[in-house]
C-alpha cells in the first residue's frame, strides 16, 4: 500500500494524475478517493480517467505547447507581481552594486542603458572600471539563464535587460524618442502599462530624468542605498552641562565616569565652568572605558609652527596627533583650516617626531569652472596646478618656521620643499594611480575628499597599510562631480558610517580663519 492509501500502482497514477482536477475541485476528489479505494475495479478507474481526462491539459488530447504557455504566463505573472525597478545607466556607473541592491525585486536595464554602458568602458578612470564591472555582473548572470527572461538572484530577486521595441502611446505622444534618456523613461512606462498590479520605479541619479518620469506618471527614486541626511550630520562634538561637584571630580581626577548618555568613540564634549559661563573646557570620550577626559594629545603646543586658533581646531588637532586613531576625518566650510591642520599634524609626526616615514598627500583632479584640457610636461608637471593649494598650505608652514627678516628667505622655502621631496618625507600622489598601491608607515591626507564616490573612497581607504594613518578634508557643499550631492558623497557616508568605530575621529569645523574677507564669503555666498 502506498502512503496515500492506495492499493494498487494504477489507483495511485490515477490519483497522481488527477492532482489538478482534486485542487479545484477538491469536493469531489473526496468522493472518487473514496471510490477507487473501495472499489478498486479497473474497469471503474478506466471509466474515471476517460471522463476526467480533459480537465489535465497534459493528458492525451491537449497539445503540450498549451500547458507550457499556461505555466509561462503564471511563472510571468508570479515574478511581475513584485516591484519593477527600471535602473538608469549613470546608477551602475554610480555604483555597480546597484545591481543586486533591491532585494526580491525585480530589476530591469533597457537596452539602451548597455549601450551607454559600453561607451564608458574604455577609459582608465573609476568611471570606466565600473563600467567593465557592470559588464563583468551581466556576463556571470548570462550563464545562468537568460537575461532576455530574468535571470534569479542570490537574494531571491530577478535581473532583465529588456530588449523592447514596443513604444506605448503615452510615450509616443509625451517625449521625444530619439533621446536615450527618454528611451529609458519610456520602457517604465511599457512595463506600467503591461504589469499593472506591479509598482514600476525608475531609478535615476539624475534630477532631470527623475522630473520628466514624474511628468508623465512615472514613480521616480534617487538612487540612496549610500546616502545619509545631512541634516542629521555627525559633528563629532556637542555641549554638556555639569553639575559643580561633577566639575570639581573632573578638576582632581582629569576624568568622570560617563553617566550621562550615549557618546560615540572619540566624540568631543564641551562642559561650562560653573559660574564661569564663558569659559570652557574641552572633553573627548573614551569607549572603553566609559569615561570622559580632558584632551591631552593636544595642549595649546605650537605643531609644526602653527597653533589652533578656537577649540574647533583644539578638538581636530587632538585626533590628528593621536597615533591610535587611524581614520580622521575634517569637514567644514573653505577657509576653516582644515587642510592647514592635516599637513601641519602630518609634518609634525614625519619630519619632528618620526613617527610615520613619509606624508602622502592627494586630491582628486576636479577643476573649478571650465576646464583647461590637456597640460603639457611630465606627470609632475601636469599634476601641480592641481596640488598648488597643498603647496599654499606648505608655504604657510614653512614660513612660520622661517625667520623673515633674513635675505633670501623666500628661496630658502621653494627649496625646504623641494627637499622634504628629495629626502623622501613628502609625497604628492593623483588619486588616479593609487589602486593596486600598498601604502604602510605612512601619514596619508586626502584633501577635497568630498569629491569622491563612496566606492572610490573604500578603495582609497582600503590602501592603508600597517601603521598608516589615513586624514580625510573636505566640504560636503563643495562638490564639483555630477550625481554627487552633500548626502552620497564618498566623505559625508564615510563619517556616518565610521562614526561608531574606536579608530576613527571625526571633527566638523565651522569658523572660518582664513581672514574675516573669506569668512564673510563662506556664510553670504
Amino acid at each position: 500500500m502506498s502512503s496515500w492509501g492506495f492499493k494498487s500502482p494504477l489507483q495511485h497514477h490515477f490519483f497522481i494524475n488527477y492532482r489538478f482536477f482534486c485542487f479545484y475541485q477538491s469536493f469531489f476528489a473526496v468522493i472518487i478517493r473514496k471510490i477507487i479505494i473501495d472499489y478498486p475495479c479497473p474497469i471503474v478507474i478506466i471509466v474515471l480517467l476517460f471522463l476526467i481526462q480533459d480537465i489535465n491539459p497534459v493528458q492525451k488530447g491537449k497539445r503540450p505547447e498549451t500547458a507550457l504557455k499556461k505555466t509561462e504566463i503564471t511563472k510571468e505573472f508570479i515574478q511581475m507581481e513584485r516591484k519593477i525597478f527600471i535602473l538608469d545607466t549613470n546608477v551602475l556607473i554610480h555604483n555597480p552594486q546597484a545591481l543586486f541592491s533591491f532585494e526580491d525585486n525585480r530589476v530591469v536595464l533597457p537596452i539602451v542603458v548597455i549601450e551607454e554602458i559600453d561607451q564608458f568602458k574604455k577609459g582608465v578612470d573609476e568611471k570606466s572600471r565600473n563600467a567593465r564591472q557592470v559588464g563583468r555582473y551581466l556576463d556571470a548572470l548570462r550563464k545562468k539563464g537568460k537575461l532576455q527572461e530574468g535571470v534569479p538572484t542570490e537574494n531571491g530577486g530577478t535581473i532583465q535587460v529588456t530588449v523592447n521595441k514596443e513604444i506605448t502611446n503615452t510615450a509616443s505622444e509625451l517625449l521625444f524618442l530619439d533621446r536615450n534618456d527618454n528611451l529609458i523613461i519610456s520602457t517604465a512606462l511599457y512595463f506600467k502599462e503591461k504589469y499593472p498590479q506591479s509598482i514600476v520605479t525608475l531609478v535615476s541619479k539624475d534630477v532631470n530624468v527623475r522630473v520628466k518620469a514624474d511628468c508623465v506618471g512615472i514613480n521616480a527614486e534617487n538612487f540612496e542605498t549610500d546616502t545619509i541626511k545631512y541634516e542629521e550630520f555627525f559633528t563629532g562634538w556637542e555641549f554638556l552641562d555639569l553639575e559643580p561637584e561633577q566639575y570639581r571630580e573632573l578638576e582632581e581626577k582629569g576624568y568622570i565616569n560617563n553617566n550621562f548618555g550615549d557618546f560615540f568613540p572619540n566624540q568631543f564634549v564641551r562642559v561650562s565652568v560653573p559660574d564661569k559661563p564663558d569659559q570652557y573646557k574641552t572633553l573627548r570620550y573614551h569607549y572603553g572605558r566609559n569615561q570622559l577626559y580632558v584632551i591631552n594629545h593636544y595642549t595649546g603646543q605650537q605643531v609644526f609652527g602653527i597653533k589652533a586658533r578656537n577649540f574647533e581646531q583644539e578638538m581636530a588637532l587632538d585626533i590628528l596627533l593621536d597615533d591610535s586613531i587611524k581614520l580622521v576625518s575634517l569637514s567644514g566650510k573653505a577657509g576653516t583650516g582644515k587642510t592647514l591642520l592635516a599637513m601641519a599634524a602630518g609634518l609634525q609626526k614625519v619630519v619632528e617626531e618620526k613617527r610615520y616615514s613619509r606624508l602622502v598627500v592627494s586630491r582628486p583632479i576636479s577643476p573649478l569652472g571650465k576646464d583647461l584640457g590637456y597640460l603639457p610636461g611630465t606627470k609632475t608637471e601636469k599634476f601641480n596646478p592641481w596640488m598648488q593649494p597643498i603647496y599654499d598650505n606648505m608655504d604657510i608652514l614653512l614660513s612660520s618656521l622661517t625667520d623673515k627678516s633674513q635675505e633670501g628667505s623666500s628661496s630658502r622655502k621653494k627649496t625646504d620643499i623641494n627637499d622634504l621631496m628629495d629626502y623622501g618625507f613628502l609625497e604628492l600622489e593623483p588619486l588616479t594611480y593609487i589602486r593596486g598601491r600598498s601604502l604602510p608607515d605612512q601619514f596619508f591626507i586626502i584633501d577635497e575628499a568630498q569629491n569622491l564616490s563612496p566606492h572610490e573612497m573604500k578603495t582609497i581607504i582600503t590602501r592603508a597599510g600597517e601603521n598608516t594613518k589615513v586624514v580625510l578634508t573636505g566640504d560636503p557643499y563643495q562638490i564639483d562631480i555630477p550625481y554627487l550631492d552633500s548626502q552620497s558623497n564618498g566623505l559625508s557616508v564615510s563619517v556616518e558610517k565610521f562614526k561608531g568605530e574606536i579608530l576613527v575621529g571625526h571633527i566638523t569645523l565651522d569658523k572660518g580663519e582664513r581672514s574675516a574677507l573669506a569668512d564673510l564669503a563662506a556664510k553670504y555666498l
